[in-house]
């Protein structure tokens, strides 16, 4: 009689943890998590201050983050490969100041852009030759770059403004797409955010990345050309730094040497917060998506109440932390439970075959 009870007791414990499994799944998916944090956190600033939850507002403070999460995209795949790159804010100074001395020569704005795009494409392209091609590591490389680039527009800059720009530049970075109040670098930002996602999730590119980030040897064992992917990845990271540069010199058509300051980390931040593993081979667009409009607001809400930038970085590094630490922990746990279930699932079929 108790070895039944028993056997029936295990029964509705396995028949329970079905459908208490997959909410399991749901509600641990670190995605799903930063959309609740997300939500409280809307919820919160829109009844500490009657000025964040306003349309005009909230649209209007996409500009302080758009080029960030732009670049966020690239550093996706690069973080997903298991590498890095701390150099993307110099990137964007040396591509800033290579369109302010152009205005400022009288080039028109298709020039200006082409000079933005390229500088940043052959910026991104050198990190990934020196890191591939001399086999070094990748935060080495970028790190002396990274004092490369930005030294070129100090020296030349030195505390020279470029501030002189053709009539109608200022759109890119300023207005909103007509006949609305949405700015055209938060559509620009969606439409790249979709071209990722679709790379990532839905193509054998993405595939390829996963894999390496995995496991490069294996990925290499398996026909996929590891360093031409690096490559493109670091060269796409320079791309679209060169694409935030002209956003950012459109936006406050000012250019110094000391421009986007301390923009490598608060990338890297976004993605990392959006649930790309730090070791590679783990993540999702939509999380680092998730994860840019967690933080844009987090800060224009924390600006709202007039929270010193101290606080912010504290705020924004408890984040971080909680981000790294907490996938780890619940995949413990997840791990813990399948072990459970199976030990259970072990057990009652032994009790059916002793019946």
């Amino acid at each position: 009689m108790a070895n039944s009870n028993d056997l029936v007791s295990k029964g509705r414990l396995l028949d329970e943890s079905g459908w208490k499994n997959r909410l399991i799944d749901i509600f641990t998916k670190w995605e799903v998590l930063l959309g609740i944090l997300f939500v409280a956190m809307f919820v919160y600033f829109s009844f500490a201050t009657r000025y964040f939850f306003d349309y005009f507002n909230l649209m209007n403070a996409t500009f302080q983050f758009s080029e960030k999460a732009i670049m966020a995209l690239p550093m996706i795949f690069i973080i997903m490969c298991g590498d890095i790159d701390i150099s993307v804010a110099s990137i964007v100074a040396l591509c800033a100041f290579v369109i302010g001395v152009a205005a400022e020569a009288g080039v028109g704005i298709p020039g200006l852009i082409l000079l933005g795009l390229l500088v940043g494409t052959a910026a991104g392209l050198l990190n990934g030759l020196l890191i591939t091609g001399l086999n070094m590591p990748a935060i080495a490389v970028t790190l002396a770059t990274q004092s490369i680039y930005r030294g070129i527009a100090q020296g030349i800059l030195e505390e020279h403004a470029c501030t002189t720009y053709p009539e109608g530049f200022g759109f890119f970075g300023q207005e909103f797409i007509p006949g609305t109040v949405i700015p055209f670098e938060l559509v620009l930002y969606l439409v790249f955010a979709v071209l990722f996602a679709f790379i990532l999730h839905k193509t054998t590119y993405g595939r390829r990345l996963y894999a390496i980030g995995n496991s490069p040897e294996a990925a290499r064992f398996c026909g996929i050309d590891v360093k031409r992917t690096r490559v493109i990845n670091y060269t796409l990271m320079g791309l679209f730094s060169g694409i935030a540069s002209v956003l950012l010199a459109s936006r406050i058509l000012s250019v110094r040497s000391n421009i986007a300051t301390g923009w490598d980390m608060e990338v890297i931040t976004l993605v990392v917060l959006g649930g790309v593993a730090i070791t590679g081979g783990r993540g999702m667009v939509y999380g680092v998506m998730i994860a840019s409009f967690l933080i844009g607001y987090l800060k224009f809400g924390m600006g709202l109440l007039k929270l010193s930038g101290t606080m912010m970085t504290i705020v924004i590094g408890t984040l971080l932390i909680f981000a790294v630490l907490l996938p780890r922990l619940l995949d413990i746990y997840k791990a813990n439970r399948k072990l459970r279930l199976q030990q259970l699932r072990s057990e009652q079929g032994g009790s059916h075959g002793q019946a």
